[in-house]
């Protein structure tokens, strides 16, 4: 027994060593890896020292700023996004302390902005080169160094969702789960390895044996990355998940070929016991069963993982201990499953429904609103039709060569039984499954791309005779003067064509892809930071301290906001630009926070939120969803309301499917270029029409205050072209501001006396900060009496309140017959809604 241990340990340390040629290989990966990250640059350095954060990571970046303002403690509830609800930092805190530390060591304990920002932005960069380390080793104790060295390239070249996470400004969580997930599977890889091979078993732990060092070791550094990637990612135990199913497989194969399972049991339970304890003082009990926000769900699914093991080590003793037959080992663990999911769901319902809802999150495709999200939607399928357009811009080839890869490793598992091997399999099997329910996903399969494509690469090398070189030249890997003429010696044409060819088919498409897809980087445009700019500069200060940490409200209470606060009413995407960079309450935001709508059916109630308020087919009915925002019947949701040119046109279809009622925004009509599908009367009636095409006009209670500069790329004068042609309008066919802001005011009451049915009408020149200028006007029928609301102040802004750059060029002129009256209204009366008689 002795000698075998001896022999083994010898075995695994020849395998765990590392030539200077892989390691240079490795390192040259890691700097390709962070050039290409960096290459948009140049755009996202601002001559005045801003920084264009993306949009996710504007997010980051403000909790990186509260917490250096108040370190060591950090934001756990955030009353300035969701208004007027909040909302808790539903991801860990890990990445923004590991940016935050950075910062304050290089600015030697006081960092300016400027650094702070400048490591912000390169953060993803760094830790997406450093993925290709454990890439490397993931390969390398797959099959061997070969593998490892093909995967680190790949995934330094691998493009779409991997890439742009972290590429540089993309300074979200996402790479870092990458990294730490990576790392997680791949210490676990090792003290599998390890531990099979040592047979590590009680008795060795009881007699202290140095045996069990190395797999007990590695056991911990997998737990301890595994608590890591918790603290960076709430949904993290989806990779425990994967571990214990593994585990079942395993225990499985172990049992019917009559083999111990004690050192399966031994890692696992060490790996979750480590995972669990640095998270334990992150837990909030008061969140109850949540996989969104630290609570006793992180608890529960590390406890349910160690019982896992322990449950399975038993079951295989018992059975043994009684002679029963193998089969039933893989009965009796599904029998438990299904017993205690049934158990679960009579005694908490809840929990079941916890369990369920998160399953069918991650493996089911989705529908309504939630398949407008890019990240959430199936990768196989775009508009409900199946496509694999997305499949090759996240994977290019890699992607089928790992299904190939999957058959090969099955087949090799059928035969030697290597755990490592059917770790590999099923982690990738089961991310296989999470890309087809979100997108969002190919982050992490991208790593199972690589190791599959390396391995699928390292075989089809052993085959053209590349396993035979590396015999011949293994005692020369770490000469570098002697390996050149080992290699020439037995190097031939074929063996040169056949990594030609390598190239050619794994990782030339890739490579392609990502130098085209890292030319830019997203965030917010010129347009919009021009707007949020104005909008800090000139609307009143809510009256919340963008830097202090605020205490979440009591359960079922909610945040005590000071009269000043007010919302800021857009669609969701906007949401983290308007409170990072205009330091503003957004109403709705890209957690998918304050939308309202549906979520199941047409049938449910349409809640109060940026879909319903947008979509919205009056003025009045528009109004109402903002006062339903707001707990309290005395004030409305939002105060001001920003608008884009991609709102008014292509996302606007995004809205409506929030709602689930899409029927009619858009028609099918028969035009010089065949039949074109337009924007039908529905939509001119909507309240984002009203407010991006018309301007407003003949609203009564929401006025333009800015716009930003306009764009040729703009759809907008198509659409007014449209509405000309089909509902005989006659409007300006032009693109206005790219981004206009408008207020929600009480709005001056003008009343009046004009002959009984007189169509009397009230208007104005309104110019805006761009210099252009359209007609504001409201009519009605007179009844002996007339009566309007307007919400332009003919009189300029004052001090304290909304300093707009949009106003009336005269005073309002009231018309009717031969009759004109003019009339000038102040801001107060704007404001107040004071009644002006005529």
């Amino acid at each position: 027994m002795t000698k075998i241990s001896k022999i083994s340990s010898i075995s695994v340390k020849e395998r765990g060593q590392t030539s200077w040629l892989a390691a240079l290989f490795v390192i040259i990966s890691a700097l390709i890896a962070f050039y290409i990250r960096i290459r948009p640059r140049d755009s996202v350095f601002l001559p005045n020292g801003f920084v264009r954060f993306s949009n996710d990571p504007l997010y980051h970046m403000r909790i990186v700023e509260v917490l250096l303002h108040n370190y060591p403690h950090g934001m756990f509830y955030n009353p300035l996004t969701n208004f007027p609800n909040g909302a808790y930092i539903h991801f860990g805190p890990l990445l923004d302390h590991m940016i935050a530390l950075t910062a304050l060591i290089l600015g030697l304990g006081n960092p300016d902005t400027g650094l702070v920002n400048i490591i912000g932005a390169y953060f993803p960069t760094v830790l997406g080169a450093l993925t290709v380390i454990p890439v490397y080793y993931i390969g390398k104790y797959l099959k061997d160094r070969k593998t490892g060295v093909i995967a680190a390239f790949l995934i330094a070249i691998a493009p779409g969702q991997f890439l742009s996470r972290s590429t540089i400004i993309f300074t979200d969580h996402h790479v870092a789960e990458t990294l730490f997930s990576s790392l997680l599977m791949l210490f676990f890889l090792i003290a599998l390895i390890e531990a099979k091979k040592r047979e590590l078993s009680l008795k060795m732990l009881q007699s202290k044996s140095k045996e069990a060092a190395r797999p007990i070791i590695f056991a911990i550094l997998a737990g301890l990355m595994y608590a890591a990637y918790q603290l960076t990612w709430p949904g993290a135990p989806m990779f425990g998940m994967i571990i214990v199913i593994f585990a079942a497989v395993q225990y499985t194969v172990d049992h019917l070929n009559n083999k111990s399972t004690e050192y399966l049991g031994i890692i696992g339970i060490i790996t979750f016991i480590a995972g669990l304890l640095p998270v334990i003082p992150f837990i909030k009990p008061d969140m109850g069963f949540s996989a969104y926000i630290y609570s006793w769900f992180h608890v529960a699914t590390a406890l349910a993982a160690i019982f896992a093991f322990l449950y399975m080590s038993i079951v295989h003793k018992v059975l043994n201990d009684k002679r029963l037959k193998p089969i039933y080992y893989p009965i009796a663990l599904i029998a438990t499953l299904i017993i205690g999911l049934l158990a679960i769901k009579v005694i908490s319902p809840s929990i079941f429904g916890s369990i369920t809802g998160i399953s069918a999150t991650i493996f089911s495709a989705k529908t309504g609103g939630f398949n407008t999200i890019g990240e959430v939607s199936s990768i196989f399928y775009r508009g409900g039709v199946f496509t694999l357009s997305s499949v090759w811009y996240n994977f290019a080839t890699g992607f089928f060569l790992s299904l190939i890869a999957m058959v090969m490793l099955a087949f090799s598992i059928w035969k030697d039984k290597k755990p490592e091997e059917l770790l590999i399999l099923v982690w990738a099997f089961i991310m296989l499954l999470a890309i087809y329910g979100q997108n969002r996903f190919a982050y992490y399969y991208s790593i199972n791309v690589a190791v599959l494509a390396g391995y699928f690469a390292a075989k089809v090398l052993d085959m053209t005779g590349w396993k035979k070189i590396e015999d011949a030249c293994h005692d020369k890997m770490n000469s570098i003067g002697k390996l050149p003429g080992c290699l020439s010696k037995n190097v031939k044409i074929a063996h040169l064509t056949t990594i030609f060819l390598l190239l050619l088919l794994v990782a030339y498409p890739s490579y392609s892809l990502a130098m085209q897809q890292s030319q830019y980087t997203s965030g917010a445009n010129d347009y919009w930071l021009e707007a949020l700019f104005w909008m800090e500069a000139n609307t009143p200060d809510p009256g919340i301290d963008f830097l202090k940490i605020y205490d979440a409200p009591e359960k079922g209470e909610i945040f005590d906001y000071p009269d000043t606060a007010y919302g800021v009413m857009s669609w969701w995407d906007y949401g983290h630009e308007i409170e990072a960079i205009a330091r503003r309450l957004p109403n709705a935001n890209p957690f998918q926070q304050g939308i309202g709508g549906r979520r199941s059916n047409i049938g449910e109630e349409n809640q109060p939120g940026a879909s319903t308020f947008f979509t919205a087919s009056s003025e009045e009915e528009a109004t109402a969803v903002l006062e339903a925002i707001h707990p309290d019947p005395e004030k409305t949701g939002a105060r001001y309301i920003m608008s884009d040119i991609e709102m008014a046109t292509g996302k606007f279809y995004a809205m409506t499917a929030w709602t689930m009622d899409t029927n009619n925004y858009y028609i099918p009509v028969q035009s010089d270029q065949g039949v074109v599908t337009v924007p039908s009367e529905r939509y001119y009636n909507s309240m984002e029409a009203k407010l991006h095409i018309f301007d407003g006009n003949g609203l009564k209670h929401y006025r333009m205050v800015h716009e930003s500069p306009s764009t040729a790329q703009s759809q907008e004068a198509g659409y007014k072209n449209v509405y000309n042609v089909l509902l005989s309008g006659s409007i300006k066919e032009d693109n206005t501001g790219y981004v206009k802001i408008f207020e929600y005011v009480e709005g001056a009451k003008i009343t009046g006396t004009a002959p009984a049915g007189e169509n009397v009408t009230i208007s104005t020149i309104i110019s805006t900060s761009l210099g252009r200028s359209f007609m504001y006007s409201q009519t009605m029928t007179s009844n002996g009496t007339y009566s309007f609301t307007v919400p332009y102040s003919t009189e300029g802004p004052i001090t304290g309140q909304t300093q707009f750059d949009v106003a009336p060029t005269r005073p309002y002129q009231i018309s009717y017959g031969s009759v004109i009256k003019e009339v000038r209204v102040s801001e107060n009366d704007i404001l107040k809604g004071s009644t002006i008689g005529v």
